[in-house]
């Protein structure tokens, strides 16, 4: 089968880059996003580029090179589903905040709401892709709602699930270390999995497309988050051991990343993971486990999640400790919101957690991120809950300009490794700053004897 039109419903973070480089790879398919957020759609066809709702490094770009030609953004969601050949469902796929699996299990509404539409509005044989992040077997609910609540047409789905790093999102789509596919092992099955890897070997080479099927597809993306997370809060955990023995968690990290059975990456002690993937999936996969009777399975993967939020929380007791035991009343600069540098999503950013602590404790928080909206930073502090949001606005304020955060505070801690940090004028900031200067590097961005010439009082995570 040739896919000529592709429908992708869902315009968020996986969707949108994701759609974009279909679209520049394959000039010949019509790529249809649609999004019932009307202001997302229109942020998306905004006529300056640099507004779109994403921000990616080389994004923009693709953008204003497809967008009209090939790729179109809009809210017309039934007339995409009729139109499209296949049709990608790349829907949000948050911790369920209510019923069975409150706080671990995948909630599954809106891949059902998907599925339920796209039955009522087809009147052709469509191949359905997962491309959101899914529980395992995920694919058998569909097939039961595309087949009993169908216009009697065929529906073959596939799971695609995704492994982009934000910040990296356009090279990790045009220079993917593989693209996952998983079908159903039948005719009709194997006919759409060659389908959707023709579409990707316009430009993936093809021994980079790695085939299966659909539940180990499935059960894949949620292993390859859970291994990363798990290499994050592995090297966290010995950063605390480092301070007390006074042994150098860099020093560690580069010993046993020097080992080729273990590797470098991911091994950079941090304030703690964030982003959309990690934290949920460990949930849904210890909420598996747990469904399956496998306890020891389940705890094993929960003590990930323990340990980074042990980092959050530590790292915040230490501005307190440091600054004599109370921060009441004492501004404290956060630079960078982001959950990590080259993005403006910001979902379970260490800095919500630290920010949110320091709030507790009565601080004057100040924050600056290059590319994170102020509406964005109040309403993820409003979404804990922890204050009313006019509390928030009170306690809290956002600037644009990095100095106005440093000035006359009490200390400055580094929450995203965003490049421009490192390049600051560290003596400047120094000068702005209240004696002592404590500085906090969060993200072991910055050369710490450099800054304790210069006067700081130095803290960087797994140093004793």
């Amino acid at each position: 089968m040739e896919v000529k039109n592709i429908c992708c419903i869902g315009a968020g973070y996986v969707g949108g880059p994701t759609m974009t480089m279909i679209a520049a790879k394959c000039p010949s398919i019509r790529v249809n996003v649609v999004d019932i957020n009307e202001a997302r759609i229109a942020a998306w066809n905004d006529p300056n580029v640099d507004n779109i709702p994403i921000y990616e490094p080389g994004l923009s770009e693709l953008v204003a090179e497809t967008r009209g030609r090939n790729l179109f953004f809009t809210t017309e969601v039934n007339k995409a589903i009729t139109e499209a050949d296949m049709i990608f469902i790349s829907v949000n796929t948050p911790t369920k905040t209510y019923g069975v699996g409150k706080g671990m299990a995948a909630d599954l509404k809106y891949i059902e709401l998907c599925a339920r539409q796209i039955a009522s509005v087809a009147k052709s044989d469509k191949i359905i892709v997962e491309k959101s992040t899914l529980p395992v077997r995920t694919a058998e609910a569909l097939r039961s709602i595309l087949d009993n609540t169908g216009n009697g047409v065929n529906f073959d789905i596939l799971s695609n699930p995704e492994f982009l790093a934000e910040g990296t999102a356009v090279s990790d789509l045009l220079n993917p270390d593989r693209v996952l596919i998983g079908g159903e092992d039948t005719e009709r099955g194997r006919a759409a999995q060659q389908a959707l890897v023709d579409v990707y070997s316009n430009w993936v080479p093809k021994d980079q497309i790695l085939t299966t099927n659909v539940w180990s597809s499935e059960l894949s993306k949620l292993t390859a988050n859970a291994f990363l997370a798990q290499r994050v809060s592995s090297i966290n955990a010995l950063s605390e051991l480092c301070e007390v023995t006074e042994a150098d968690i860099g020093e560690v990290a580069r010993a046993i990343g020097s080992d080729s059975r273990i590797g470098s990456k991911f091994l950079k002690a941090s304030v703690g993971f964030g982003g959309s993937c990690f934290q949920k999936d460990i949930l849904n996969l210890v909420y598996i486990a747990q469904s399956y009777g496998l306890k020891e399975v389940a705890d094993y993967w929960e003590q990930v999640i323990i340990m980074n939020d042990h980092q959050k929380r530590r790292f915040a007791k230490k501005i307190v400790k440091t600054l004599f035991n109370t921060v009441s009343g004492k501004k404290i600069a956060i630079l960078g919101w982001a959950f990590k540098k080259d993005t403006n999503d910001t979902r379970e950013s260490a800095a919500i957690y630290v920010a949110d602590y320091l709030l507790n404790e009565q601080a004057e928080v100040v924050i600056y991120d290059p590319k994170v909206t102020v509406d964005q930073i109040y309403s993820d502090l409003d979404y804990l809950g922890t204050r009313s949001s006019q509390e928030n606005r009170n306690l809290l304020k956002v600037v644009n300009d990095p100095m106005e955060a440093v000035n006359n505070a009490h200390a400055t801690a580094i929450l995203t490794e965003w490049d421009e940090f490192i390049d600051y004028d560290w003596e400047t900031i120094n000068d702005k700053m209240l004696k002592p200067a404590f500085l906090f590097d969060g993200r072991r961005i910055l050369d710490e004897n450099k800054l304790k010439d210069l006067g700081f009082d130095f803290y960087g995570i797994g140093k004793g």
